[in-house]
């Protein structure tokens, strides 16, 4: 098999994603920890929860929405549910399932955190680009996300995070 190298403008797209997203999240990640006390995986927990019918999401559908393992998510709400900004009950339609649902605590800190980072973002991402580069940078990252997720991905169950299972399953 022989190997498809980057060419060297591949190469410096790949780094230039690698070295901005790195900075970005690092940045959303300290202004969080600073306004709200969380870090952005937390916060990211309650604005999903805030945007959801009821504001309650199955755990499963919960950790798709984020992209993230159910285990991660489980120790995430876990820490939540412990500083009292989210609580899960039993889903009435499948008992094997939970919810995750948004208190009116994790609402309030939602509120008063939201403005700072919904700042940090516009300042830090899009001040820097033009309506037609918002577009493109949309466009791009839906490409990738359908291509890695939808349905020229590959279909066995461990191939999105949300439904990998831990090595201690």
């Amino acid at each position: 098999m022989t190997t498809r190298w980057l060419t060297p403008e591949e190469q410096r797209a790949w780094r230039a994603y690698i070295a901005a997203s790195r900075l970005l999240e690092d940045a959303i990640d300290r202004q969080l920890q600073q306004e709200g006390g969380m870090p952005h995986l937390f916060y990211s927990v309650l604005a999903t929860l805030s945007d959801a019918p009821g504001r309650r999401l199955r755990m499963t559908d919960l950790a798709e929405a984020l992209k993230i393992t159910r285990s991660r998510l489980t120790y995430v709400v876990n820490r939540l549910e412990r500083d009292g900004l989210v609580r899960r009950e039993n889903c009435a339609e499948d008992k094997r399932a939970s919810l995750a649902v948004l208190t009116d605590e994790g609402t309030a800190v939602l509120e008063r955190t939201a403005p700072g980072h919904v700042e940090t973002v516009r300042s830090l991402l899009f001040d820097r680009l033009t309506a037609e580069q918002v577009g493109q940078l949309e466009e791009i990252c839906a490409g990738i996300a359908h291509g890695l997720q939808g349905e020229g991905a590959k279909t066995g169950t461990d191939d999105v995070p949300w439904r990998r299972r831990s090595s201690c399953s």
